[in-house]
């Protein structure tokens, strides 16, 4: 796709931190907007700053609820247009400790990062494929789906997921010119645990569990600050589409853990006959 003006993008957790970022690349492209999040009031504010370049529209929408998805699709294309591309971006960066594991935490994490980005290919794909013309599909993953790192066990667990959904997705809608990227970040300057932490689970709100969760967002802003401007990586996506590429990293922080599980996948081979 080597032009997006006049494209309809819709963009999951566009309203705030890596989708903004995405948003605001693609409105200064010439590309028409939906953003859909769950947040009405960062809703507000990027309509606000995005209107002056492209025509936006805004959706209060949980990437889980499959009916709410298919009503915001409808109402996506009646405004802006057919939706060429797609941008599974919405996530949580939540876990939970090994020993405190439970299902409803497991559906969580699962359920916005994983079953959000099928959701979404769900919805949007079978309309593409029947207009044809091709179109682009990015999903947001992480770093932490190329090589387990101490991310932790759900959400290592989710984009793990995503980055093979992704690298299967490519090559079966070749045939169809149409495009899938996945981006990898690494840290990025975003306020994501802050933001996770306002969907946990209800069973986690305790006083013990709120205690770690406040630890563990000033621990991770701190780490998150010196990361990539959100801004720079929507560039970065902007880019990949335009180019049909696949992987998009924004630094090399994974490089020697991705070489040292290649280097023990090849390792664990039997001898070449």
């Amino acid at each position: 796709m080597d032009r997006v003006d006049g494209k309809t993008a819709f963009i999951t957790g566009g309203a705030r931190g890596i989708g903004l970022g995405i948003a605001r690349a693609f409105a200064r492209a010439g590309a028409k907007l939906a953003l859909a999040d769950i947040d009405q009031a960062s809703l507000a504010t990027a309509k606000s700053e995005l209107s002056d370049l492209t025509p936006v529209e805004t959706f209060l929408l949980d990437v889980r609820d499959r009916s709410a998805y298919a009503r915001v699709a409808d109402e996506t294309e009646s405004r802006l247009g057919s939706v060429s591309i797609l941008c599974n971006n919405a996530g949580v960066a939540g876990d939970q400790h090994v020993t405190r594991l439970t299902y409803e935490y497991w559906d969580w994490v699962i359920g916005i990062n994983l079953t959000g980005v099928i959701n979404g290919v769900q919805t949007f794909l079978p309309r593409m494929l029947k207009r044809g013309g091709g179109g682009h599909i990015v999903n947001t993953a992480s770093g932490a789906g190329l090589a387990a790192t101490s991310s932790g066990l759900l959400y290592t667990t989710s984009k793990f997921a995503v980055v093979g959904l992704s690298e299967s997705l490519r090559l079966a809608l070749e045939p169809f010119k149409i495009g899938v990227s996945v981006l990898c970040p690494g840290p990025v300057n975003t306020k994501i645990i802050s933001n996770s932490n306002d969907t946990r689970p209800s069973s986690s709100v305790t006083v013990e569990e709120t205690k770690m969760w406040e630890a563990a967002i000033t621990q991770a802003n701190a780490f998150l600050a010196a990361g990539a401007d959100p801004n720079q990586v929507g560039e970065m996506v902007l880019a990949a589409v335009k180019t049909d590429r696949l992987y998009i990293h924004t630094d090399r922080i994974m490089a020697g853990l991705i070489e040292a599980r290649a280097k023990a996948l090849l390792d664990a081979m039997p001898p070449a006959k």
